[in-house]
């Protein structure tokens, strides 16, 4: 049997707190969704002016993170892509009744190895939401570091 991780409110309002900040600093209107390893949300944080699309957007980008270990962008990133026409998950995004978001803006959540969940950000420019993605992630593991636990950063996360 296997003991596992479970991401908790107070970790998921903390990362859409780092990445508020971000957005102010940046200058861009996010919504922010952090999901469970099953891509059911935990919490989502709509900024003041942003866009009544967003909190759809940013929880399909979340759960594609979560469900499927890898940061969303890299789906249809050339050359290998694989939901790019010609590859192997050609038209995957129409799975889970259009839920599956394969564009910028999710990112799974791993600690210690294992994915926990997904962080999914929609309002800003694909650079921007990676900002703020990255943002999200890196107040995980600064929360997370002195209990030992392990946090991957990176924009680009395959597991």
């Amino acid at each position: 049997m296997k003991t596992a991780l479970k991401l908790e409110l107070e970790e998921a309002h903390l990362m859409i707190a780092a990445a508020i900040r971000k957005a102010g600093e940046i200058g861009v209107l996010e919504t922010i969704c952090i999901v469970d390893d099953g891509g059911y949300p935990i919490a989502m944080d709509r900024m003041d002016g942003a866009r009544i699309t967003g909190p759809q957007i940013a929880w399909n980008k979340a759960f594609t993170a979560a469900g499927h270990k890898r940061s969303t962008h890299l789906f249809n990133t050339a050359p290998n892509g694989p939901a790019l026409p010609g590859n192997e998950a050609f038209g995957i995004q129409w799975s889970f009744e259009g839920r599956f978001a394969v564009f910028v803006g999710g990112f799974p959540i791993v600690v210690d190895g294992n994915v926990i969940g997904g962080v999914g950000l929609s309002g800003g420019n694909g650079e921007q939401d990676t900002q703020c993605g990255v943002a999200a992630l890196q107040a995980l593991h600064e929360f997370l570091e002195a209990s030992g636990h392990a946090v991957l950063v990176a924009a680009d996360i395959k597991k």
